[in-house]
This record gives C-alpha cells, structure tokens and sequence, in this order.
C-alpha cells in the first residue's frame, strides 16, 4: 500500500543506496505531503537513518534522484533540517548551549557575518520552546541525555526550515522530554512544517504520528496512519523479527488511536 500524494512537499524516485556494493536500499519510491508528522518505522538494519542521510545529500545515491516541492535538493537546503543520532554527536566539544542553537542561523547568516539582533531573538526563542532558556550558557557536556536532544531540536528550530528530518529523537529520553518533544512536533505540524522522524517504538506510533513509513530496504508502505499501519503490512516489513505483532494487532483493531496530547 503505497499511497501517491498530489502537490507534494517531498518525492522520490527509484532511489537505491549501497554500501560498498552491499544494497541497503533499494528502488524506493514515494511522495509526502505537506505539514504531517510522519513516521519511518522498520527494523535494525533496514535502511531508515539511510534513507534520511540520502534524502539529506549526505550519501551517495547509486540511483534515483530527489525533490523537494518540484525542485532539485541542491536548490531547496535553506528549506531543510536535520536531527542526528544523539550517539553520533560529540558531546565534549567546548560549546555553550547558545553557541550550539546559533549555529542553526548560519545557513541564513553565513560563517563570516555576526548575528543580528533578529537572529538572537530566534535562538532564545527556540530555547524557550524545548525549556532550554535557563540552560543557554553552560557547556552541552555538562548536560544530560534528554537535554542534550532538547538543545538539538532548539538548534533545527532556530534554522527556520519547512522540513524537518529526525533521526530517533526519542532514543535515551525520559518521558518528560519525550512528552515535551511530541507535543513540540505536533505544534510544528500545525504551522504547516513537515516532520519526518526514524522512530523504532511500535507501541507510540499510531498515537504519534499522522502519515506512516514502512521499510526493509525496500519500501513496503507509506500511506495515512490507519491505512499503512495494519498488522498485514507490520508483518510484511518485520517478519519474523516482529515479537509484539499480537498487541499491535489488538490495538489497530480495536482502533485506538489516540489523538496527541
């Protein structure tokens, strides 16, 4: 069940990306719509924090090519935003959580241009939005996990962007900062900002996210929450690997989804 959207914010066609000629994607294709949260789902190894880092331009695609509301990526970067693997970040690097939110204004700034008082309003601004304001000046080392992911989104927050790409921003968190970043990305997706998140908890899905992703290296469904996410598809992507298929089936059909806080 692959769902086509007319007027799409994101469209991708034939993509394949392999690493060191071993495929880890392969023929994707697939159209998103505007001001969704939309949720990638599948198993370890699947493909989903490739698939972000090629829609990104950060791999090589073997195949395929990528668009953002009808124009190539290249043209589109000041429009994109990204959210990486908290584990993939250095986190002793001597910055203050203010220098870190600022480096999200560069793109509009440029690395040789001071930032303007416009520009140090959004970066409070986007503090305040994670509660991260009273933290501005101490180093991001001295924070904990769930902080640490709160800096970040203030950072994609600060860039202004009109997609937002999230590798598993809910890995390692507690639950007041889980509760504080989906309530965040639901108010994102009532300004019209597309949100598309790696998320690996099965049990959440239908209750955060609007549009769901369904891949194994190869895409397997993408379509609206209670068409895509079913038990018939959820076992096509896991298989075998799917331990939790009977409680998931018994809440997509008693149809409990319920709606974010």
């Amino acid at each position: 069940m692959i769902r086509q959207v007319d007027n799409p914010i994101l469209e991708i066609h034939d993509l394949s990306v392999a690493y060191e000629r071993k495929p880890v994607l392969w023929d994707v294709d697939l159209s998103l719509p505007e001001g969704q949260l939309i949720g990638i789902i599948g198993p370890n190894g699947a493909g989903k924090s490739t698939l972000l880092k090629a829609i990104m331009g950060l791999l090589p695609l073997n195949s395929g090519y990528i668009q953002i509301n009808g124009k190539p990526l290249e043209d589109m970067r000041h429009k994109i935003s990204y959210v990486p693997q908290r584990e993939s970040v250095d986190w002793d690097f001597p910055t203050s959580v203010y220098e870190v939110v600022m480096m999200g204004r560069y793109g509009q700034l440029g690395l040789f241009n001071r930032p303007k008082k416009a520009d140090k309003e959004i970066v409070m601004d986007s503090l305040r939005k994670v509660g991260m304001d009273n933290y501005k000046d101490r180093q991001i080392s001295q924070l904990s996990g769930g902080q640490q992911q709160r800096v970040f989104l203030a950072r994609a927050l600060a860039q202004q962007a009109d997609i937002y790409f999230m590798d598993e921003p809910f890995a390692g968190v507690d639950a007041a900062t889980e509760k504080a970043i989906i309530k965040l990305l639901g108010e994102m997706s009532a300004q019209n900002k597309t949100v598309i998140v790696v998320h690996h908890d099965l049990q959440s899905v239908a209750k955060y996210f609007d549009w769901i992703i369904l891949l194994n290296m190869r895409l397997v469904a993408s379509g609206p929450i209670n068409e895509a996410f079913t038990p018939e598809l959820l076992q096509e992507t896991y298989g075998g690997k799917l331990t939790l298929l009977t409680e998931i089936s018994d809440l997509i059909q008693k149809h409990r989804f319920p709606n974010r806080e």
